[in-house]
């Protein structure tokens, strides 16, 4: 019971039991979850500035630091439009939505075009990249916008490499700095069991077991679909990186359940980066790709954007040629960057997807908002595993990553007590 892990996991089955059986009692729980996650957020966007400024000041090799950017775009890029491929034709083949005969003129508009506005605020390149320099140094930490955060740590870690031993000082004054947030996670963390509770039996209590049973073939399909993708497609990845997927799956069980209960990938970054350090990543490394993997490194978003989207041309009857569904995936490629960050993302880009593919009606997104909670923790699940895997890789093709350590610490696997000792974090 002392075990964090088995906590959550009986955290969990305790909100789907109350969810299940008092609806009205599991919806009033949702505070408890949103608490947990506001806990988080609040140490956030600190960790990665310290982590990001902190590691750029040690390396003191600009070069070295543009290089492991490049590099990790790239396998960003190349794993997401993987992703996205899988749910194409995992969707063509299976057909979820095949046999549903759904006549959109009977489904509510307004549900789609909500969610269709918010995907608006997403919508270009240029306004993206605009919006990733944030109006103040302050105000990102405010608005909790990691790119931005990303963006100001870059700039401070470049900037005490030009300061000398000024910039050395508060190099050691960040990582110092870096050890006290830490110290909040493992505080806060304690209250996941918590925080998993009542994110779950909020969930289940106002969308109830049936809307599952009612869409299971589309939920069925995805959660088999980002599974073999996690256990074939990054177990593939991590075989030639020279670790199991298997055992890094068992390392970060307690953040995965976290993860799980929350439906937040958010809910459980501090303690990846952490644990990622301790794997035997460079901190400047960790902190530079998870950061922006987060939106850059979607896979669970990606399969679910093209698996939901042949759903719902399946399900409203709405035959796409060959070449529909090629642009289809070339739309999701922009699409799919378009709205990292917002609440609710994964919904939220498929709504922008579909708004480019003008055959599927827009409409028909209303049929899947009472399962997409049940989706979204699927979808935070595949994310997280993508970006704790393409960190390791990407360290690993840079040089920065201990071999021996990774294989030590995977073999032992993660040590409760260990876990309190932040002073054991891995120093560049």
């Amino acid at each position: 019971m002392k075990t964090l892990y088995v906590q959550v996991l009986i955290g969990i089955a305790l909100g789907v039991l109350v969810g299940a059986l008092w609806p009205d009692v599991g919806v009033q729980l949702k505070p408890l979850g949103d608490a947990f996650i506001k806990l988080v957020k609040l140490v956030i966007a600190p960790v990665i500035f310290l982590t990001v400024a902190g590691g750029i000041a040690h390396m003191g090799d600009i070069k070295a630091f543009g290089r492991v950017g490049v590099k990790a775009l790239v396998y960003f890029e190349v794993v997401s439009t993987l992703a996205l491929f899988v749910g194409l034709l995992v969707g063509h083949i299976l057909q979820p939505g095949h046999g549903f005969n759904i006549d959109p003129a009977h489904l509510d508009p307004k549900i789609a075009a909500g969610y269709l506005e918010k995907a608006h605020h997403g919508e270009g390149l240029v306004a993206y990249l605009l919006h990733l320099i944030p109006e103040t140094f302050f105000g990102a930490f405010a608005e909790g916008n990691l790119l931005q955060v990303l963006v100001i740590a870059v700039l401070t870690g470049f900037a005490c490499t030009r300061m000398g031993e000024f910039g050395d000082r508060m190099a050691a004054g960040m990582s110092d700095l870096a050890r006290l947030f830490f110290g909040i996670i493992h505080v806060v963390v304690k209250l996941a069991p918590l925080g998993a509770f009542g994110a779950m039996g909020f969930t289940i209590g106002k969308y109830g077991v049936h809307s599952l049973i009612q869409l299971g073939a589309l939920v069925a399909t995805f959660y088999v679909t980002a599974l073999v993708f996690v256990l074939v497609v990054l177990g593939a990845i991590a075989w030639a990186c020279g670790f199991s997927i298997l055992k890094f799956l068992a390392y970060i069980r307690e953040e995965l359940l976290i993860v799980l209960g929350t439906s937040s990938s958010e809910s459980a970054l501090p303690q990846l980066i952490e644990k990622l350090e301790r794997l035997g990543a460079k901190k400047s490394v960790v902190g530079l790709v998870v950061p922006t993997g987060y939106s850059f490194n979607l896979d669970g978003t990606n399969i679910y954007m093209t698996l939901a989207t042949l759903f719902l041309a399946q399900a409203t009857n709405t035959h796409l040629s060959f070449l529909q569904m090629a642009s289809l995936l070339g739309v999701a490629m922009l699409t799919s960057k378009g709205a990292s960050g917002v609440t609710g993302a994964g919904f939220i880009t498929l709504a922008a997807t579909l708004a480019v593919v003008p055959d599927i009606p827009i409409a028909a997104l209303a049929v899947l908002v009472g399962v997409d909670r049940f989706m979204s923790e699927c979808r935070a699940l595949t994310n997280f595993v993508g970006n704790g895997v393409a960190t390791l890789v990407v360290a690993r093709w840079e040089g920065a990553l201990d071999r021996d350590r990774l294989s030590r610490e995977l073999s032992q696997g993660p040590n409760a007590s260990r876990l309190e000792v932040v002073e054991e974090l891995p120093a560049d």
